[in-house]
């Protein structure tokens, strides 16, 4: 694992949110690290709770339900406890962004302007910046309505929603019965008030990349591959693998939007050595597989939050292989896996048996921090009493903390600021 960071003395950090895996892997590192680490979210028992890296919790408004009460909650709870970095560990960075000038006079923060961050977060946004890059994509169309959507499609193909996340707001279409379902989501949830992707299905692994910029320099980037999946196109094992090609495209796509912070990006891998970027995140994707493979990368994006300028890293090791338990066990269930078969599953995991042999967890480090064992057990009692649970369960992870497409729309409006008072 990568080796702790020196400081004079611990940093106070601030999580924006406590529900998913980045932001529980990112409470690992930083324990590990030595700093101080405070959590908010709206559930009382989101994931990092489960961990004795965490010196307090804060239990917040939601920001897709309340972005002007999550960010009062913020500002208050700068004002009064003095952090030294807010961490923006998911979609919150889209509000801290939207307010950056302000946020930036009260704690160390690392994001680009607004203009910059919404180019990423949204898919549309992003496709086009590809565009203009002249970085390679499957071949993309994108629509704003059902009969623009039905004319674009070329099966197989994918849809999507131009703001979504963990793999919500995507459709698999082989045929017109798959493209049909998804134009009944589509037209339910409102999507064409906005703009829908409909991509070429290209063939190859998935493949995940994140990086941290300064000012548009890259400064360390980390890839790694998908060894076997999870649930809802998450991974349950992955391995850090080298992809200089790939390094070069996102340093190109950090140069230029000037990029401030962590970015991150999913690709397919061709066996030929061709690739094809999918998706952005702007932010940590799932942090410890870079720190188990020797870049710390949390590090790197507090060093930037703090108005350092680090030189560049060397990359990850390649080969460190790593596992999420819960997205193993998650998985298996969705995929139709009888008690019996997930019992079989759990024993692989604890045994470090194959396909798990010679992994290091990220998500549930129970030598390191023994209360996840809590959520890993109430997830495999949860399962072996009714598999058919595994989805709620995942579901969980999709809550009031994360943005929607009504939340995203009201934060960009030019009207948002003049009903935000200073905290």
């Amino acid at each position: 694992m990568a080796h702790p960071s020196t400081y004079t003395r611990p940093l106070r950090i601030l999580l924006s949110e406590g529900n998913s895996t980045s932001a529980r892997e990112a409470v690992t590192i930083l324990g590990l690290t030595g700093h101080h680490v405070e959590v908010c979210d709206p559930s009382p028992l989101c994931l990092c709770r489960f961990s004795r890296f965490v010196g307090k919790f804060h239990r917040c408004p939601g920001l897709r339900d309340d972005p002007a009460g999550y960010l009062s909650f913020i500002e208050q709870l700068l004002t009064e406890r003095k952090f030294d970095v807010l961490l923006p560990i998911h979609e919150q960075g889209f509000l801290f962004a939207r307010m950056r000038e302000r946020l930036e006079a009260r704690v160390g923060l690392a994001l680009p302007d607004f203009e910059a961050y919404r180019t990423a977060h949204s898919k549309a946004g992003f496709s086009r910046l590809l565009d203009e890059l002249g970085l390679p994509q499957p071949a993309t169309r994108i629509v704003t309505s059902a009969r623009e959507l039905h004319d674009a499609a070329r099966f197989p193909c994918i849809v999507k929603t131009a703001i979504g996340t963990a793999s919500r707001g995507i459709w698999f279409a082989h045929d017109d019965d798959g493209l049909n379902y998804a134009l009944q989501a589509l037209e339910a949830a409102g999507a064409f008030s906005g703009e829908v992707l409909v991509q070429d299905l290209v063939a190859g692994r998935t493949e995940k990349a994140q990086a941290v910029f300064s000012h548009g320099e890259l400064l360390g980037f980390h890839a790694c591959s998908q060894i076997a999946a999870g649930i809802g196109g998450g991974e349950a094992i992955k391995q850090s693998v080298s992809r200089p090609a790939v390094r070069g495209d996102v340093a190109t796509i950090g140069k230029r939007l000037a990029w401030h912070g962590a970015l991150s990006v999913d690709f397919i891998f061709s066996g030929q050595g061709s690739h094809f970027l999918i998706d952005c995140n702007p932010r940590l994707v799932e942090p410890m597989s870079a720190f188990s493979a020797g870049l710390d990368l949390v590090d790197l994006l507090l060093r930037v939050s703090r108005g350092d300028t680090p030189a560049p890293v060397a990359e990850s090791r390649e080969g460190v292989r790593t596992r999420l338990a819960i997205q193993g066990l998650l998985g298996s269930a969705a995929r139709g896996a009888t008690r019996r078969q997930i019992f079989r599953e759990c024993v692989r995991v604890l045994a470090g048996r194959e396909p798990y042999a010679g992994s290091i967890e990220e998500l549930t480090p129970l030598r390191d921090d023994w209360i996840s064992a809590i959520p890993l057990a109430m997830t495999v009692l949860t399962l072996l009493a009714a598999p058919r649970l595994a989805t709620t369960l995942s579901n969980k992870g999709w809550g009031a903390h994360l943005l929607d497409a009504r939340a995203v729309r009201l934060i960009a409006d030019e009207n948002f600021l003049a009903g935000i008072h200073s905290g």
